[in-house]
């Protein structure tokens, strides 16, 4: 890049900005493959979602620029307003919004919308950033301590974890978007990279397992009994002292608490969700034709394509619509279809590298805040691509969310792109602080 430091592109990381560049084309590549229609062959037609999405994509593009064009404090001293902002923008769309599929969460604007959910999601990370950032540097003037003991402090990670929460709350609730709102989860990947206990995390894992143990395993008392069995086990292996046996026993106890309180939760769903874990598991008389249909058909898709692929706009399962909503949450399959298993490395591979480039551009930040914020976009991007190719392969269940850069819609490119570029903007910075 230029030396000038006057220059926006001054210090802007090369490589980042040219993944970004190919997965956006590919993304629009597949886009118009998807709903390709031959009366409509111009892929410059903006009467068609792929014409509508190079709109996107030029919005895009002014986007990126105008981030690079504002100074980086502006990111640091203005998150708490775009977080205040956002979460009354998406408490708002509940009343004055459109509705589209059953969930108010869009703002009409003309022939098109915008998800203001979408863009909570760089405005929490910024907030999440800003606050971690503040008190560290609290900490080390009146106690000297290392930001990871700033997470041991409960009030703390009480704050960060509200941060994180309140708007998944607002969305799941407000907006019914079950998809978008549990995004927000990737965001407590941040707090173990800065020193909260990984106990959280392995309880966390543990405990989702149990879950889907308990939806499976219809004798639950057999299971209780095994657990009974497995955990008290560990006495053998470790001191019995009164202490230790304490602590089993609560593990025990918790372990039971998921186990006997998984019927609750699974009974309190909505019919859809119920559905959507029950194709997952293959619990019940799942019909492919009904319930089971949209992740058979993805997956007849996916593995048609063979090695190499049928082929670009070859594709029968894309080109007859047999897969629903294959421009967006689905967009994959035609990937899968039309390019093959080669194809479908490459893209993973592509998003997976964008997300390791970020990682290592975050570790070499000079500031706790620009790091932070990194490792936020690393933890939405994995999370997006993790869940989305998941549920179209069958690994997961159909939650509804965009894989990034790729799917179509405007709200979630410019999320996405606001999330990246303001990252690429305070790595930027760093060369500057260096000065």
């Amino acid at each position: 890049m230029a030396r000038n430091e006057n220059n926006i592109f001054y210090g802007v990381d090369r490589l980042t900005v040219v993944t970004y560049v190919l997965l956006v084309m590919m993304g629009w590549l597949n886009i118009y493959a998807a709903v390709f229609d031959e009366d409509h062959q111009s892929i410059f037609d903006t009467g068609e979602k792929y014409g509508k999405q190079l709109i996107w994509i030029a919005g895009a593009a002014v986007i990126a620029f105008s981030i690079l064009l504002i100074d980086a404090n502006f990111y640091t001293a203005f998150a708490y307003f775009f977080y205040g902002f956002l979460i009354l923008a998406n408490i708002l769309v509940v009343f004055f919004g459109r509705e589209i599929k059953g969930s108010r969460s869009w703002f009409g604007i003309g022939g098109f919308g915008v998800q203001p959910a979408e863009f909570m999601k760089f405005a929490a990370n910024l907030a999440l950033a800003k606050f971690l950032s503040n008190q560290n540097i609290v900490v080390n003037m009146q106690f000297r301590l290392r930001l990871k003991d700033l997470i041991k402090n409960y009030k703390n990670t009480f704050i960060a974890l509200l941060i994180i929460i309140a708007p998944l709350i607002i969305i799941k609730k407000l907006q019914d978007e079950t998809g978008l709102a549990i995004v927000f989860i990737a965001f407590v990947i941040v707090l173990y990279r800065e020193g909260l206990s990984v106990g959280f995390l392995i309880f966390g894992l543990l405990a989702t397992i149990l879950f889907v143990v308990a939806l499976v395993v219809t004798q639950l008392t057999g299971l209780l009994i095994t657990l009974a069995v497995i955990t008290y086990s560990t006495l053998l292996f470790i001191k019995r002292t009164k202490r230790n046996i304490i602590f089993v026993s609560l593990i025990y106890l918790l372990a039971a608490g998921v186990v006997l309180g998984t019927n609750y939760v699974y009974n309190h769903l909505e019919p859809h969700q119920k559905v959507r874990i029950d194709v997952l598991l293959g619990r019940g008389n799942v019909d492919l034709k009904k319930e089971g249909y949209n992740v058979n058909q993805a997956k007849i898709a996916i593995g048609s394509g063979g090695l190499m692929g049928k082929g670009y706009l070859k594709g029968t399962q894309t080109k007859y619509d047999f897969v629903p909503e294959q421009d967006t949450d689905f967009i994959f399959c035609t990937v899968g279809e039309e390019w093959g298993f080669v194809g479908s490395v490459i893209v993973i591979f592509l998003e997976l590298f964008l997300i390791l480039r970020i990682i290592f551009l975050a570790e070499r930040q000079r500031s706790d805040y620009s790091r932070i914020y990194g490792y936020g976009v690393s933890a939405v991007l994995f999370f997006h691509l993790a869940i989305n190719i998941g549920m179209t392969i069958g690994l997961m269940p159909v939650i509804g969310i965009p894989l990034p850069f790729f799917s179509y819609g405007g709200s979630s490119l410019w999320s996405f792109t606001i999330l990246l570029f303001i990252f690429i903007k305070l790595d930027s910075n760093r060369l500057l602080i260096l000065r």
